[in-house]
């Protein structure tokens, strides 16, 4: 494990910082702006000066940059308040499924306009039988000459009232076995036959969606892998997930917490002289530590040309409920001052509160702890499966209360 940047290595780090520095929009050029319009306009000034997608090929918009370099560009805009994660999900999942499915030509005509910000993509995974068992889905898809007719209904759908394409996985062929029936396909968003209903969330924001379709027709060129191919194309974008939420690097962190802790009073004296409080910030200093420690030695895999296997499921599975814990433990802090009752009181100056609130939603998108838990056990372990009733049998015979 290295913890030092190399001299090529401190270069780029101090370009960047430069770049960053006299880049980021100001609160005034801001304003006046909804977050997807300030997301757009921070995404097209780094396209513009190159600095966007840096790890893509430059003819798909990037720069070509090095696994390490991009860990350094992230951990350097991480330090500013920048508005991004309406592009996660493309960037980080859709865009490295199409540079390996993808034709050369949909590469080149989608790939450029998601690196600036043009166009925004949404993941169409889960259905209400079909959430951490990915290959569970019913939503169905039927050739008809050089199109296929698609029914069903996908939910949680993060951003798909804002997106202009998605990836979505479907089942072609019921009578396989569950994982092999699958296909998968680009979507229009905009497309006649795609229903969307936002799903109101506890914080009243409404990021996530259901998403119906009605005989909706996608041509078949938008198909990537083969017919019945679709759970090998979507495993490309679940392991690309797994890094791109990773532990969640938004809300409440350690150094948040600690500097509450010196500020408010308990029982009248500062809270971090409390034995309670400094036992529950010694633990979450530990889960901090070691979470950084495991980054600096993916860092140091990728540095090697090594690819970071199943045991970076370990971020989320620490990371997700590590912070749901302290933004818990801070509205403990805070008492009745915790408490908002101005509708108008901005998110963003409501740190503790909208982590509460989001956190627990944060422990189910990309993988539940459970999920985690079995990753960990199975892959890195060499733990035994869980046992299954539907290995080996046709999608139409797996024991379930709905119809296929």
């Amino acid at each position: 494990m290295d913890f030092n940047d190399s001299p090529q290595e401190a270069k780029f780090r101090d370009e960047v910082r430069d770049w960053l520095r006299n880049n980021v929009p100001s609160a005034k050029e801001m304003s006046g702006l909804d977050y997807i319009e300030k997301a757009k306009l921070w995404q097209k000034r780094k396209y513009d000066s190159g600095w966007a997608c840096i790890r893509w090929p430059v003819e798909h918009g990037g720069r070509n940059a090095s696994p390490i370099e991009q860990v350094i560009w992230n951990q350097e805009e991480s330090k500013h308040d920048t508005p991004e994660s309406i592009f996660v999900i493309g960037h980080g999942m859709c865009a490295p499924t199409m540079m390996s499915w993808a034709s050369d030509d949909q590469n080149k005509r989608y790939l450029p306009k998601l690196a600036s910000g043009e166009e925004v993509w949404c993941q169409l995974f889960s259905e209400p039988a079909g959430g951490s068992d990915l290959a569970a889905l019913r939503t169905r898809a039927e050739k008809d000459g050089d199109e296929w007719v698609i029914n069903g209904q996908k939910i949680w759908t993060s951003g798909a009232h804002y997106s202009d394409y998605g990836v979505l996985v479907v089942r072609t062929d019921p009578t396989a076995q569950k994982h092999q029936g699958l296909s998968y396909f680009f979507i229009d968003m905009k497309s006649p036959g795609i229903e969307i209903k936002p799903i109101k969330q506890i914080s009243g924001s409404s990021n996530f969606n259901e998403v119906y379709f009605s005989d909706l027709r996608v041509p078949d060129a938008q198909r990537l892998g083969e017919i019945g191919q679709g759970w090998q194309v979507a495993l490309t974008t679940l392991m690309n997930e797994r890094a791109a939420i990773g532990g969640g690097g938004g809300g409440v962190n350690f150094d948040s917490v600690f500097d509450l802790a010196r500020k408010v009073y308990k029982n009248g004296r500062p809270a971090i002289e409390d034995s309670q409080v400094r036992a529950k910030l010694a633990d979450w200093y530990v889960q901090e530590s070691g979470l950084r420690f495991a980054g600096y030695r993916s860092m140091t895999a990728l540095s090697k040309g090594e690819i970071p296997g199943p045991e970076n499921s370990i971020g989320k599975l620490v990371g997700a409920p590590k912070q749901q814990d302290m933004a818990a433990f801070a509205l403990d802090l805070l008492e009745a001052s915790g408490s908002i009752w101005d509708e108008n009181f901005s998110e963003s100056n409501g740190l503790f509160q909208a982590t509460f609130m989001a956190s627990p939603g944060g422990r189910i998108a990309g993988g539940t702890d459970e999920v985690m838990a079995n990753i960990i056990a199975e892959r890195v372990l060499g733990m035994p499966q869980d046992m299954r009733a539907d290995k080996g049998i046709p999608f139409t015979e797996v024991p379930t209360t709905q119809k296929p």
